[in-house]
């Protein structure tokens, strides 16, 4: 069977149909189109509502079934190509080849990694993962002298920055948008944004410390929760998922493990639309292909910082 172009598997709307309200709302709105517990999840309860309900639009309904179906056969994860060290010869540089130059355990490159998986570009943009320990020399000297990841090799220049290649690659690739048509949610996308440092650093911060987590730490994670509930159309920061969850992702994905790790704080608890975010979240294909495995991140990143448990 022919797979669907990325760029055609867009959510649809049932909003003027007798689909139930909660499936509208849950299942069609915010998850991932292109993500298989989507349609697993919601197969089943489709079909059973279509043999005791009639839909107005049939079009939408064979639609749905010929995306899911194109979906499941044709979804496959990444065989993930080997981390590059100083040993390693560099590519074919400025080949015309895009290539994404990241590194599996990194936080910032995990952010574009995401998105090249949601808007499904497997096939459009290489990875080529960094040994962060060992980098190959070439790397500094012929691709980004900045000697960071990410960068995006495209169109014979080299651009850098995570949240900067966030949007770039929304803008300048095909596939479902990374951002609401919205000018509110465009906005309060701006300001979300603008706050992941301030989150990120005062956790990393807070890591090493002994006792109970910092004032400073709560209310980083209340002020997540605060944004969770600015918009009731979905589970995601926009409503929809987006390039701001895309952002926060790996970071909340960190800070969950080690803080329950060395400082026994849960950072879900008394925080309902975080909990919920986070379930979504790892219904994302997009995302977990890219999860790291946890017990080695938590060792390594803890040596990192020089965190030990409480």
């Amino acid at each position: 069977m022919a797979t669907l172009a990325a760029s055609s598997l867009s959510p649809m709307t049932f909003s003027n149909t007798n689909f139930p309200e909660r499936f509208y709302r849950s299942s069609i709105k915010s998850p991932s189109p292109s993500s298989l517990p989507f349609y697993k999840s919601n197969l089943v309860f489709f079909s059973g509502h279509l043999h005791n309900q009639k839909l107005r639009s049939k079009r939408k309904v064979v639609r749905f079934f010929a995306m899911a179906a194109a979906v499941v056969s044709s979804y496959k994860k990444d065989d993930l190509p080997p981390s590059l060290d100083a040993t390693a010869e560099p590519p074919a540089l400025f080949d015309g080849t895009t290539r994404l130059y990241t590194a599996y355990i990194c936080p910032f490159a995990q952010r574009t990694w995401i998105a090249r998986n949601y808007k499904g570009l497997q096939d459009k943009i290489k990875l080529v993962p960094i040994d962060l320990q060992n980098r190959p020399a070439w790397y500094k000297e012929k691709v980004y002298s900045v000697n960071k990841v990410p960068s995006l090799e495209h169109n014979n220049e080299v651009k850098g920055e995570s949240l900067d290649l966030l949007k770039y690659i929304d803008e300048n690739f095909e596939g479902p948008s990374l951002l609401p048509d919205d000018p509110e949610k465009k906005k309060f996308a701006e300001e979300l944004l603008a706050f992941t440092d301030s989150f990120n650093g005062a956790s990393y911060r807070d890591l090493p410390s002994k006792g109970d987590v910092s004032e400073e730490v709560v209310n980083a994670f209340n002020k997540i929760e605060e944004y969770l509930s600015k918009f009731d159309d979905g589970p995601f920061f926009l409503g929809q998922f987006s390039l701001v969850d895309i952002a926060y992702a790996p970071f909340v994905e960190r800070f969950q493990l080690l803080f329950a790790d060395v400082r026994n704080y849960d950072i879900t608890k008394g925080r309902p639309k975080l909990t919920l975010w986070i379930e979504e979240l790892n219904k994302i294909d997009a995302y977990t292909q890219t999860r790291y495995d946890p017990q080695e991140l938590i060792a390594t990143t803890k040596k990192r910082f020089g965190v030990s448990r409480i």
